[in-house]
C-alpha cells in the first residue's frame, strides 16, 4: 500500500508539505505536463455527468503515462463502487475518490475489501457531511465548494477551524488564488481542475506550472 502522501515520501509532499493534485486530465500531454510541473497526483474522472469523463481504456492509457512518484486517483460521482474499484485495480491506480452523498462509509470500506490502495471521500462544504478526515474510513478527505465541479470560488476562511486530518481544499482555485486560500484554510493539500484550463476540459501547461509553483511556495511558507 502506498503512503497517505502517495508515493512522494521525501520531506513531506513534493518537498513543501503541500500535496498538489491536478484533476480532470484527459490527454497524455496533460498527464506529462502535470507530472513535469511537480504535481503529487493526477485525477482521472469516470463519470457520465462530467465533460472530462474517460472510458476505462483511456484512463488506463493515461495512468500508464504517469511516472513513478505521481499518484493516480480515479474520481467518480455516479459509478458503482465495485465497478470503479475494478478499473482502479486494472490500471494500477493509487486511490479511488468517491464524490457525493450517494456514497458512505460502507462504500469506502468496500474499496478496501476489494484491494484498492487508498479510499478518498469528497464532499461539498455545505453538504452537512463530516469534515473530519477519516470519520468514514477514508485516507484523505476532499472538501469542495457548495457547487462541486463548477469552478466557483468559496470562502474557505472557516475551514482552518473546522476541518481535521489529511484533507484537500478544492473548488474555485487557480494560480492567482491558491496561495491566499492555503494561507487562510491551512489544508494538507489542494486540488484543482477548471482553474488550470484554457477551455472546458483542456488544461493549459503554463497554468498547471504556475499553480503547482504557487501552491509549493505557499506550502513552504506555511511550514516555516
Amino acid at each position: 500500500m502506498t503512503s497517505a502522501c502517495g508515493r512522494r515520501l521525501v520531506d513531506g509532499c513534493g518537498g513543501s508539505g503541500m500535496y498538489v493534485k491536478i484533476c480532470g486530465l484527459t490527454t497524455r500531454d496533460a498527464v506529462v505536463a502535470a507530472s513535469d510541473a511537480g504535481a503529487d497526483a493526477i485525477g482521472l474522472v469516470l463519470s457520465e455527468r462530467s465533460r472530462r469523463n474517460l472510458s476505462p481504456a483511456v484512463a488506463g492509457t493515461l495512468a500508464a503515462a504517469a511516472p513513478q512518484g505521481v499518484d493516480v486517483v480515479l474520481v467518480t460521482d455516479d459509478r458503482a463502487t465495485d465497478d470503479v474499484a475494478a478499473v482502479a485495480l486494472e490500471i494500477g491506480a493509487t486511490a479511488v475518490q468517491l464524490h457525493g452523498a450517494r456514497y458512505g462509509r460502507a462504500n469506502l470500506l468496500r474499496l478496501r475489501e476489494l484491494g484498492v490502495p487508498q479510499a478518498w471521500r469528497a464532499t461539498a462544504w455545505s453538504s452537512g457531511a463530516s469534515l473530519h478526515a477519516g470519520d468514514d474510513g477514508e485516507d484523505v478527505l476532499v472538501v469542495d465548494s457548495p457547487t462541486p465541479g463548477s469552478g466557483t470560488a468559496w470562502d474557505a476562511t472557516d475551514a482552518a477551524r473546522s476541518i481535521r486530518g489529511r484533507w484537500l481544499l478544492a473548488g474555485g482555485l487557480s494560480p492567482d488564488t491558491v496561495a491566499q486560500a492555503i494561507d487562510l484554510a491551512q489544508p494538507w493539500g489542494v486540488d484543482v481542475s477548471s482553474g488550470v484550463e484554457v477551455e472546458p476540459g483542456v488544461k493549459g501547461t503554463h497554468l498547471v506550472e504556475r499553480f503547482v509553483a504557487e501552491a509549493r511556495r505557499a506550502g513552504a511558507a506555511a511550514r516555516s
